[in-house]
């Protein structure tokens, strides 16, 4: 057996050695680049070497090495130099991109009388602001070693996922075809260096890791206590942003805890609306600023924008604490961000007991119940009801724990990374003609650590759709982006899934790109011999399925078992 092991561990090594080589190149180059001349040539092409190939998961290789190349000039430059170079140089381009892109729509605006057009320029000008913001967020965590490098690079591969979400969710906003693709050339330079960069930390991040489980030398386990890639522990073991405070009030069975600020329409506490109570919050508050949100129905937009962190907002229950309202698309001539009852950008949000609805109806198509695009976001025991595009999670990683999502066509979309746990899945009755599709994911790039994880969820019809579920097709999901993935595990289908599980988008658009699997699911609707017979569908084994449970999917670790709430991190059922 112990020969067996080893051989493994062999096995493990060759199959990443080119890549697992270059890593060594990488940290050892950066010893010798303090050494006299000769050893300082030798580690610049050692170094130029191994950087090249850790363009080798880059989507678009050529470029990749061609930077890497020209940047890679120095004999005394440390790999993390030539990294944050990298990055740098996608910083100029996203600066260059900013000001294309205004230009792009100069002429358009000053002819003025077109609503949605102005809406998407907004839009634009916002996600180009925030993609730009988590690039240089990249540059500040890139540190000035490979230890510090390889520790922050989950964390650089969520912000990178993000930031390029930001850029083709820009795009996306002109309907004008025209204005569309000349938006969409203005962006390409920030795209492809953007992807580039995230196609090196991706590979760095993949062998890193692998050295860390296996000694080279010896070839034997080092055991699995490791810390996960990029997660912050503190000495207690929680994650350093979760207070204790945190964990009590999302354990206790009633939210008993004192709030900072009390929302009531009675006017019982010290704001009558959310989005004052969320305007009232101190910058810079220490901790935790929790928001006590009573029993109402609250028809108002809320927005908890970027830098408003560490807010925890819970009601008196997801039927009774209700934010609502009713924009769309095609009433309100808006975005889809701006359609959004309620928004979440600040980073570490959670929600409790809380209902969130858009009730623009089927017939306004585009009307978002929430949107959430803040890193780390939670949600417990919440609601969120609409039809099409109810829950909208555009960027970051978030995790959803007995909440129920009600809707018809691509109400769960966006490119987070996001688990639903233990959660209620309904679909709606549509209009005449449609069709429901759980999912729509928006990954573009196969880098992209993002995904749609739903495990032990149910699905289900809506009392109104029941009686014409023969007549009405529902699905799990389709293919928004080339790259769409969605995991569907442990969980309770009814017939109200067709047989083929899945639909396309658009023709064969994505069908050999996208990633959609299914594991040890259950009831009438969970049968897979009837499902699409794309290649990039698979009906997977345990093993797979582990690596899209919420710890390492999520790379949560401690972060959603420290809150208290019942939850597990690995699978549901033995």
């Amino acid at each position: 057996m112990a020969k067996k092991v080893i051989v493994g561990l062999v096995a493990t090594v060759l199959i990443g050695v080119v890549c697992a080589g270059a890593i060594i190149a990488l940290v050892n180059s950066t010893k010798k680049a303090s050494s006299h001349s000769d050893d300082n040539s030798s580690s610049l092409s050692a170094t130029s070497k191994s950087m090249t190939a850790m363009c080798s998961t880059a989507l678009h290789k050529d470029s990749c090495e061609s930077t890497i190349s020209k940047l890679q000039t120095n004999s005394s430059a440390t790999p993390n130099e030539v990294f944050k170079s990298f990055v740098d140089l996608a910083i100029k381009e996203f600066e260059s991109a900013a000001q294309n892109s205004a230009e792009v729509t100069k002429a358009k605006l000053a002819a003025g009388n077109d609503t949605r057009t102005a809406a998407a320029v907004s839009d634009c000008k916002k996600f180009l602001d925030d993609a730009l913001e988590d690039m240089k967020g990249v540059s500040s965590l890139v540190g000035k070693d490979m230890k510090n490098l390889t520790a922050e690079a989950d964390n650089i591969v969520h912000m990178l996922s993000s930031s390029m979400t930001y850029l083709y969710t820009c795009v996306d906003g002109f309907e004008d075809p025209k204005l569309n693709a000349d938006m969409n050339n203005a962006l390409n330079n920030a795209t492809e260096m953007s992807s580039n960069v995230l196609g090196v930390i991706t590979s760095i991040a993949s062998f890193a890791e692998k050295l860390q489980s296996v000694d080279l030398g010896s070839l034997t386990s080092q055991g699995t206590n490791r810390k996960l890639l990029g997660y912050d522990m503190d000495k207690q073991g929680y994650p350093s942003w979760l207070s204790a405070g945190d964990r009590k009030l999302l354990q206790a069975t009633t939210n008993s805890a004192k709030p900072n600020a009390v929302v009531a329409k009675d006017g019982s506490g010290q704001y009558k609306t959310i989005n004052d109570a969320v305007k009232a919050i101190p910058k810079n508050h220490p901790g935790r600023y929790v928001i006590y949100v009573k029993a109402g129905v609250y028809d108002e937009i809320v927005m908890v924008p970027k830098g408003t962190d560490n807010v925890l907002m819970y009601g008196d229950g997801a039927d009774k604490s209700i934010v609502t309202g009713d924009k769309s698309n095609v009433k309100d001539k808006v975005t889809t961000r701006l359609t959004s009852t309620f928004s979440v950008e600040g980073a570490n949000f959670i929600a409790k007991d809380m209902g969130f609805r858009n009730t623009a109806g089927a017939v306004n198509h585009q009307a978002v119940a929430l949107r959430i695009s803040g890193d780390f976001g939670a949600f417990f025991k919440c609601r969120f009801d609409g039809f099409q595009d109810t829950l909208y999670t555009h960027a970051g990683r978030q995790f959803f724990r007995d909440c129920t999502v009600s809707g018809t066509i691509d109400f769960i979309f966006g490119n987070s990374a996001v688990v639903f746990q233990n959660c209620v899945i309904i679909c709606n009755l549509p209009m005449d003609n449609q069709l429901n599709t759980v999912t729509a994911h928006g990954r573009t790039d196969p880098n992209m650590k993002t995904g749609i994880v739903l495990q032990n969820c149910q699905f289900v019809a809506d009392k109104a759709l029941e009686p014409v579920n023969t007549k009405i097709a529902s699905y799990l999901g389709r293919p928004w982006k080339l790259y769409s993935r969605t995991v569907v595990m442990e969980s309770s289908i009814s017939d109200v899934i067709r047989p083929e599980g899945w639909v396309a988008w658009d023709g064969d658009f994505a069908l050999k790109t996208l990633y959609y699997a299914e594991y040890a699911n259950t009831g009438p609707g969970a049968a897979t011999a009837g499902r699409v017979k794309w290649p990039t569908f698979h009906v997977i084994n345990k093993a797979v399925a582990t690596q899209f449970t919420a710890g390492p999917f999520l790379n949560s670790n401690n972060w959603i078992a420290s809150t208290g709430v019942a939850n597990y991190l690995g699978f549901n059922k033995a």
